[in-house]
């Protein structure tokens, strides 16, 4: 049986209507607690039919009384996020049951901070291959600061280039394979 369209307390009208409530099927919760699915269930708009295992782990690891009371306490707009949260901490409480949701952000933590490493070392490889890559002259200043001339009166330093025939920089070997 279908109740009149009536606004209420600032849902959605399509999510009340299709909770389980109106339907022929009880809610998970409902259906769970082998009990009849009023048209006023706290639970109908959280734990539709089609995900019985959300209500199952919530209500194994935090009891129906107790969610029941949780949902009566929070706002309507805050409803739906505190089930979502409840059925996180209850699903990752069920695969750690010593450390729940907090084992699973610890080795998050633990995998930033691993790949902030790895990011560092990684900065200062770049920065050491950037400093070593720029040959300085014989009083420590870097040629490329050091204007062109002084490029081809250092000797000693080679400049890799695109346009120079030699891939070995030693000055005998040449791209054309002449030697």
């Amino acid at each position: 049986m279908l109740l009149p369209k009536k606004e209420v307390a600032g849902c959605a009208l399509e999510k009340i209507m299709a909770s389980s409530s109106y339907s022929n099927s009880p809610c998970a919760a409902c259906k769970f607690l082998r009990r009849k699915c009023m048209p006023d269930c706290i639970f109908a708009p959280y734990f539709p039919p089609e995900e019985p295992q959300k209500f199952a782990n919530v209500h194994k690891i935090f009891g129906a009384s107790n969610v029941s009371k949780l949902l009566n306490e929070v706002q309507p707009h805050q409803r739906e996020d505190a089930v979502n949260s409840l059925a996180y901490e209850a699903e990752a409480r069920i695969k750690d049951p010593v450390y729940g949701c907090v084992g699973a952000i610890s080795v998050l933590q633990r995998q930033v901070i691993r790949l902030q490493k790895e990011l560092d070392a990684t900065n200062a490889d770049l920065i050491r291959y950037t400093c070593n890559e720029m040959p300085t002259t014989q009083d420590g200043r870097r040629i490329a600061d050091s204007g062109a001339s002084s490029l081809a009166q250092s000797p000693g330093y080679y400049y890799p280039s695109p346009w120079n025939n030699d891939p070995l920089g030693d000055g005998y070997h040449r791209g054309d394979n002449n030697m």
